[in-house]
């Protein structure tokens, strides 16, 4: 023997007298010993000193049982002093001992994806929940409403409102809202000594371990929660006042709680029947003045309310908006990552709603972490919300009671049917009578999708049921439709018909209620989810009505008169649908039917990017793409860029840029995109980089327009650097309020010079250009290659110094048609530009011109020049497009630029919208 209880044991024997010492040695051999062996009366006799006595009775009665034999025989002995002191001892170490078992047991611990030796920190890990005390006949709350008195694990064992404390508490929560973990944050706090310091033993018992029990006393119950030492029960249970009784997963158990008075337990010690021990426990008969603490899933709720004398119990409601992002950065412990993770989530309102559910949370950061190993990003993510969802389900059924599976599959089918009823009624509350008439009165399963509520009706109380939240109810109604009959079942005239057109064309013409469950109805085609479906939950589902959701999103109007527009996908919904099914032969056949996208004043997050750019792969017939006042979302958070970055850094810039992904969905191989504007969608100078390279590498895309007055100069210098690229074929490029000044017109002038493509710039309401900026265009502009045909400069703040320029270059220039100076001010300057046009070899054919402004010597010219060349279309040229009142309330830009100066002075009617052209069916001018 060696330690503390040793040297107490030693210390007791040496105090005694000679005559007392041979007395403890004479009892010693008629101890009745188990699992062990006495010590001969011959080894006895040579034994004379203490220490040498106790070394004997450790390797002999091992060393928790030699303590126990010497408290016995000195009370035999009339020694009580010395018993109660090594008994004392014996606590004090079991305790200790019992305090480090809980720590080893409750600190840490292993999930469902952890690496072999990989356990978890519950201090890392866990992240406040929404916890909400009720009365008894308040219960099944949405998961997050919180409009109950909530409380903490801090608060959970205290004094409730009226200043009670109540001596039974029962938690309440669904499956995978956190009991168990708010039972290991309780149990790690009280050996850190931050919570229940009124304990002196808080002892956890998980019911599932119990439920093959048979008679079991309460000394039975706490010594499974230390097995590995012998355990002073009297001296514990003798201050029951100070013991915490933990019951996690009391459902499992599935006892009856009704048994008369007179059969239950008075004595800790004295084995029953499991269900009459625990009985005794909850009805007080034994050890009443313990506290209770059971963890439980609602379907034995009402049963333990009928118990038990409390008013209350609290339930988890799961987590909060703040504790949603908490638990994500608490995951990943990597703020970079988890700051992606989560905001990829937020931007999917399915998941990020479904996230209040702890372990959707979870499946959730697993299904991302693993997508973030494997591609560094998660716009290309290749799971759908579909496919998290059954994971979800996949996990609830792998953590349910019951294991009858085909019982389990007909409770399904009959849920199915439930929830796409209540769907189609606008119903979330079931009244008793509906469960019945389904079937699906089976609290064991029923408790892990539905929540029961106690309502008053009248003088009645009843219960109605909910799913455990809305979107699990539209994923079951969708699955409705899906779900293969099995052998067997018998048809009901009162079941709704599996008729997916139906759904499909209500979602259309009337029900946008019904656009989570038609979407969940796409991701459950996918191959994907039917083989989760069928090896996760066990169900089948037909691939049939692929068919049926390929026609219709073929043929479905696309609500515009516009011919241009018929072939264009104008709804982000179409994509998310797609993204859903995420299989790209299907999408392909969908795709086929359109070529372009029109997407007008969306707030476009970080999945509706992923469902975007997934499509856009698939997606070889793409002609065009228009986004007009949309936003982008960046995967990361964005860093504002050096300023006067060089030019050759806009490869590694684009890699910050939110417009990146999409840029690269354009370029994949294989694309046939011509067309591309962005207007008014806050583009920065990463942004320029993105297209830059896009410029660069994807020779069919021959028109780019920015309208956008975030762009700047160094935007238009990293444009540039694509612009001279030898892949880049562009021969149309505005850049209207753009802001760019003269500082960018170098970069922009070698461009122009090195293009043999370009045909039309249009830098129209780019203020800031001025004269200086002009003369630097027009030398690049003189370049031998130059093939510049249309050139628009309106609204850009011009005088007459730049005329002299524009003239030169007009007099090197045989191809120019077009040229728009319309809304300047170029006083004798004008005089000067309109001889010029006058020459025979100017080929001119369209001039902009704001004639309001010209002297009368220019107006004398003016008229000359129309007299010699009445060909000659001199008007006022302005296209103004001004963003939507959404856009301007987000986006930066001066209203003095877009609104053309001087426009209000000269009445120049309003802004009218204008649709460009394909650039193959546009005018020059």
């Amino acid at each position: 023997m060696a330690g503390e209880e040793s040297t107490i044991l030693l210390e007791a024997l040496e105090g005694l007298t000679l005559e007392d010492f041979q007395e403890f040695k004479k009892k010693l051999p008629h101890t009745d010993i188990k699992g062990g062996w006495n010590i001969g009366r011959d080894e006895l006799e040579k034994v004379t000193h203490p220490s040498s006595l106790i070394s004997y009775m450790g390797d002999s009665y091992g060393e928790g049982a030699a303590m126990d034999i010497a408290i016995s025989l000195f009370e035999e002995m009339n020694q009580r002093d010395l018993a109660e002191k090594i008994l004392d001892e014996k606590v004090k170490e079991y305790k200790q001992k019992y305090t480090e078992h809980v720590a080893r047991e409750f600190l840490q611990y292993k999930e469902a994806n952890s690496c072999l030796g990989e356990n978890l920190s519950v201090r890392d890990r866990y992240t406040n929940l929404t916890i909400a005390r009720k009365s008894w006949d308040q219960h099944g709350d949405e998961p997050g409403d919180v409009s109950s008195d909530t409380v903490t694990t801090q608060t959970l064992l205290e004094p409730s409102k009226d200043g009670q404390v109540p001596p039974i508490t029962v938690l309440v929560g669904a499956s995978g809202m956190g009991k168990t973990m708010t039972i290991r944050k309780v149990m790690m706090e009280w050996v850190e000594g931050t919570l229940c310091t009124q304990f002196d033993y808080v002892f956890c018992i998980d019911c599932k371990e119990l439920s093959f029990s048979k008679e079991v006393s309460m000394v039975d119950l706490i010594s499974k929660c230390c097995p590995q030492q012998r355990m002073p029960a009297g001296r514990i249970l003798g201050n029951p006042e100070k013991i915490l009784f933990i019951f996690d997963s009391f459902e499992a158990l599935g006892l009856p709680l009704a048994q008369p008075k007179d059969e239950l337990s008075t004595d800790p010690t004295e084995a029953k029947p499991l269900e009459t021990t625990l009985l005794s426990l909850l009805r007080r008969t034994v050890l009443p003045e313990s506290s209770v603490l059971i963890a439980t899933r609602p379907a034995a709720l009402q049963s333990l309310g009928q118990c038990l004398e409390g008013k209350h119990y609290v339930e988890i409601l799961g987590f909060s908006p703040a504790a949603r992002e908490e638990y994500f950065h608490r995951y990943f412990g990597n703020d970079s990552k988890a700051d992606v993770a989560f905001r990829f989530t937020r931007g999917n309102e399915v998941l990020y709603s479904l996230c209040v559910i702890p372990v959707m949370s979870w499946t959730v950061c697993t299904v991302l972490e693993r997508e973030l190993y494997e591609r560094n990003q998660l716009l290309a993510c290749s799971k759908t919300t579909t496919q998290m969802i059954m994971f979800y389900l996949s996990w609830l059924m792998k953590h349910r009671v019951s294991n009858a599976w085909q019982n389990l599959q007909q409770f399904l089918h009959k849920l199915c049917s439930l929830a796409a009823d209540g769907i189609w009624k606008h119903k979330v509350l079931f009244e008793e009578k509906e469960i019945e008439d389904q079937g699906l009165n089976q609290p064991q399963l029923l408790s892990l999708f539905l929540n029961e509520k106690g309502l008053e009706k009248g003088t009645d109380h009843v219960n109605v049921y909910s799913f455990s939240h809305l979107h699990l109810q539209e994923l079951f109604a969708a699955m409705f439709y899906v779900l293969e009959d099995q052998d067997g079942m018998v048809s009901d005239s009162r079941i709704l018909a599996k008729d997916v057109n139906m759904l499909l064309e209500s979602y259309h013409t009337s029900r946008m209620d019904l656009n989570v469950t038609v979407r969940l109805l796409f991701g459950l085609v996918n191959p994907k989810s039917v083989e989760y479906a069928g090896e996760g939950i066990g169900c089948r589902i037909s691939l049939q009505p692929q068919e049926d959701l390929l026609r219709w999103l073929q043929t479905r109007p696309r609500g515009t008169s516009h011919p241009r527009e018929v072939m264009k996908i104008e709804d982000l919904d179409t994509f998310h649908l797609l993204f859903e099914t995420n299989e790209k032969s299907f999408v392909q056949s969908v795709l086929g039917s359109f070529t372009g996208i029109a997407l007008q004043d969306v707030k476009l997050t970080l999945y509706d990017q992923a469902a975007l750019c997934f499509c856009i792969k698939q997606w070889a017939g793409l002609l065009s793409v228009t986004l007009r006042s949309c936003s982008f979302h960046q995967q990361h958070h964005r860093q504002e860029p050096a300023k006067g970055l060089p030019r050759q850094s806009w490869r590694q810039e684009e890699l910050h840029s939110p417009l990146h992904p999409l840029c690269q969905a354009l370029g994949h191989p294989g694309s046939s995109l011509q067309s591309l504007r962005l207007q008014w969608c806050g583009l920065t100078e990463g942004d320029s980089g993105a297209l830059g390279m896009l410029l660069a590498t994807l020779p069919s895309l021959v028109h780019l327009e920015l309208g956008d007055g975030a762009l700047g100069d160094d935007g238009v210098r990293m444009l540039c650097a694509g612009l001279r690229q030898p892949g880049c074929q562009l021969r149309v490029l505005r850049l209207r309020y753009t802001h760019l000044t003269s500082a960018c017109c170098q970069d922009l002038a070698v461009a122009l010079g090195t293009s043999t493509c370009l045909e039309e710039l249009d830098l129209s309401f780019s203020a800031g250009l001025r004269d200086d900026g002009v003369k630097l265009l027009c030398e690049g502009l003189q370049h031998s290659g130059c093939q510049l045909r249309v050139c628009r400069l309106g609204s850009c703040s011009l005088t007459g110094a730049c005329c002299q320029a524009l003239v030169a270059w007009l007099g090197h220039s045989h191809g120019l048609k077009c040229l728009d100076l319309s809304d300047t001010e170029l006083g004798a300057g004008a005089t000067l530009l309109l001889q010029h046009l006058r020459h025979h070899s100017c080929t001119l054919q369209t001039l902009g011109l704001s004639t309001s402004t010209l002297s009368k010597d220019a107006l004398q010219e003016l008229a000359a020049l129309r007299a010699l060349k009445p060909s000659l279309k001199i008007t006022d040229l302005l296209e103004h497009e001004a963003p939507e009142t959404g856009a301007m309330a987000r986006l930066t830009f001066q209203r003095s630029v877009w609104a053309g100066r001087g426009a209000a002075v000269r009445g120049r009617k309003g802004l009218p919208s204008s649709r460009a052209a394909p650039p193959h069916s546009r005018s020059l001018c």
